[in-house]
């Protein structure tokens, strides 16, 4: 958007930035200038969104060093974005370690650490509206403003399948799939017959939703739901998993004569190319502790806007969380007052690093104090990435009175028409999850305790969670890693 504005020392003719309707303007209500004629062969359209930038680092599989290099070579040769987007591959014209060197001092956009912009934004930026010389730096307030909106106004729409999960490397993500790769933990689930049960009753139960259809399997593992889905009629099952457990997988697939139906394809989602341009269904164990703990949620939406047809279906279909209030003094000596006196010696100090970690274990139904309350209601079919980082607030009404008092704080999750994790029901290998409290807090019978939640991803570990729990005057966050 164009406008004019009279300032001493500063040209009438701006271009101004626009966030969702704002104007964006530098804090001393000058403008940061744009003048086409400064830019290298004024090839400023050939990068015009983050994603863009995101897709030039990609390309070139730039590492730390590597991004250092490109922005010094930038700066040096006023390297046009034409040419830039232009490059095919290596050797690539930054290789030289000359370009470790900075080109200028205390350049903002190969800052690091806390406020920051992220690598995709600093690219976006150079080649922007927003200079970014020693001149109209000020310290960056500006730029940080307007990267901030660029981010929260990015991957809102269903159509988004960008994500921090899908753009993780392979190697960032070896862990992970690693972890996968051990049969222990295909045998817990497997022998978790609350789950597994209730995926079998309800594709064997429903054959008509998955008669003559084509299904995803995203993350299938021993092939378990593959093979449910293809005993209910299914014409074609596709299972993706990038773990070594795929191997195993194709074994049991064949040894149950079922590989003329099911194709296994070893790699990401977000990596990988269906055989089938759209599926009919997608199924998927994605769920993890607090329901949301790993984000392999993400993968699933990503499968869903990329390969789902119209009309088809994500089983399954409805989430919900729920919190309620526990009161179990020995769990609460066990776990934080023992650490006041361990063999005659004060370790106090240690509980500010032990009650920020989430516990998680099977909780004793008798010792829950409140009715539960959800906070959070998920529909696989039409949530979006940014639903699932959220603030909700709550009300717990409390049904017991003693001297009993709120020790901890209880999750679970309830997967809708098949089964739910909490304490009153089986256990299950999802267990709950507990959120300790320093200091007990007295409770009486019919007393409603409010509070807010508010659930976000680890920026450094988008497969981890911080959940922060407000109670009161009382604040605490707690991590899932």
């Amino acid at each position: 958007m164009a406008a004019t504005k009279t300032h001493p020392g500063v040209e009438e003719k701006w271009i101004g930035k626009e966030i969702g309707g704002t104007i964006l303007k530098h804090p001393d209500s000058t403008c940061l200038k744009h003048n086409v004629s400064t830019h290298p062969s004024g090839a400023v359209h050939s990068i015009t969104s983050p994603r863009k930038a995101l897709n030039v680092i990609r390309k070139h599989s730039l590492d730390d060093y590597g991004y250092i290099k490109m922005i010094n070579f930038i700066r040096a040769t006023k390297c046009s974005a034409s040419r830039l987007m232009g490059l095919s591959g290596a050797p690539l014209p930054w290789e030289s370690e000359d370009f470790l060197r900075p080109v200028l001092q205390d350049d903002p956009l190969l800052q690091t650490g806390r406020g920051a912009v992220c690598p995709p934004i600093c690219l976006f930026l150079i080649f922007s509206n927003v200079q970014t010389t020693e001149s109209h730096r000020q310290k960056m307030d500006f730029v940080l403003l307007l990267a901030q909106g660029l981010v929260l106004n990015a991957g809102t729409s269903r159509s988004s399948t960008m994500g921090a999960v899908a753009e993780l490397r392979e190697d960032e993500d070896e862990a992970y799939f690693s972890s996968y790769g051990h049969y222990s933990i295909h045998e817990e689930m497997l022998k978790d017959k609350v789950r597994t049960e209730s995926y079998r009753d309800f594709m064997y139960s429903n054959p008509e939703v998955f008669k003559d259809k084509v299904v995803l399997d995203v993350g299938c593992g021993t092939g378990i739901l593959s093979m449910f889905a293809a005993r209910a009629g299914a014409k074609q099952v596709i299972a993706v998993d990038q773990s070594e457990i795929l191997y195993q997988a194709m074994d049991i697939i064949r040894a149950n004569h079922l590989e003329d139906k099911i194709t296994l394809i070893k790699g990401r989602i977000e990596d990988i190319k269906l055989p089938v341009e759209k599926v009919d269904i997608i199924i998927s164990e994605w769920m993890g502790y607090f329901l949301l703990f790993e984000s392999m949620f993400d993968s699933v939406l990503y499968a869903r806007d990329l390969y789902l047809a119209a009309g088809g279906s994500v089983y399954p279909d409805l989430c919900n969380i729920s919190l309620a209030a526990v009161g179990d003094a020995q769990k609460h000596r066990d776990r934080v007052v023992f650490w006041d006196d361990v063999y005659g010696f004060n370790m106090a100090c240690m509980k500010k690093a032990v009650v920020p970690e989430a516990v998680v274990e099977v909780v004793n139904a008798e010792t829950l104090i409140s009715q539960p309350t959800v906070v959070k209601t998920i529909d696989c079919n039409s949530v979006i990435l940014s639903d699932l980082e959220f603030v909700s607030d709550f009300c717990l009404k409390m049904t017991k009175t003693t001297e009993c008092t709120v020790t901890h704080l209880l999750y679970y999750h309830t997967v809708l028409v098949m089964f739910s994790t909490g304490p009153q029901v089986t256990k299950t290998h999802w267990k709950q999850t507990l959120f300790l409290l320093e200091t007990p807090m007295d409770v009486r019978a019919g007393e409603e305790l409010s509070g807010t939640i508010t659930v976000r991803k680890n920026k450094k570990d988008p497969r981890s969670l911080f959940v922060t729990l407000k109670l009161g005057d009382r604040k605490q966050t707690y991590s899932l890693q």
